[in-house]
């Protein structure tokens, strides 16, 4: 595994582990800004390359070596597990993402949560070849993150599409943004949108519920 860990100074314990999509690599600048800002909220983060982006620096994965990439991911949060004693998370950009999203299906018990920013629906131009079978599996709270302008899907299927995962989901529009979530304004004001929303999504709504269960 090759990443970098941005460690939370005031840390709850939990974790993110965020990787990239299938032309970058870890050091993007919006996986940087999103690892800034959750360590700022007390998550720490490691920001990893995938396998294939190991091997080679440059150029796309291969569809024959996902399972490789999934296995480097399911390593990277059980090396997390080893540091950290609470809640586990996982997400990615785009390749990252769905990669991510088929582990967690795979694998229930491996992590709370996911982040999945600029998931790839479908090829762009291929609206019937959805990337969605393993959405029902997905038994976690899961965060999406997409550009309205994004031509992997469009907010409007992404929307129909996230029915079909059996768990509290939640879908955050950028927009202007193109896949990728760039957009006019900076990496680092994305990355703020994306904590904001993960916090209220995956921290403050959950303790709300408790307290209306308690009466309080």
């Amino acid at each position: 595994m090759r990443g970098v860990l941005h460690r939370a100074d005031d840390s709850s314990g939990d974790f993110l582990v965020l990787t990239h999509g299938a032309s970058g690599n870890a050091n993007t600048a919006l996986l940087v800004g999103l690892a800034q800002e959750f360590a700022s909220a007390g998550i720490s983060v490691l920001r990893c390359d995938l396998p294939y982006r190991q091997r080679r620096p440059h150029g796309p994965p291969s569809p024959a070596n996902a399972k490789e990439d999934q296995e480097g991911l399911r390593r990277a949060v059980s090396l997390m597990k080893g540091q950290l004693a609470g809640r586990a998370f996982l997400g990615g950009s785009s390749y990252g993402g769905r990669q991510a999203s088929l582990l967690a299906a795979s694998h229930p018990g491996l992590v709370e949560g996911l982040v999945l920013l600029s998931y790839p629906l479908h090829p762009p131009g291929k609206p019937t070849q959805l990337r969605t079978a393993h959405f029902s599996q997905l038994r976690m709270p899961s965060l999406f993150v997409s550009g309205t302008k994004d031509v992997f899907g469009t907010i409007e299927e992404l929307e129909a599409a996230i029915k079909l995962i059996p768990a509290r989901v939640e879908l955050v529009k950028i927009e202007g943004a193109s896949h990728g979530l760039s957009k006019p304004g900076s990496a680092e004001g994305v990355a703020g949108i994306v904590r904001q929303k993960f916090l209220d999504f995956f921290v403050e709504k959950p303790i709300a519920r408790i307290k209306r269960k308690d009466g309080r």
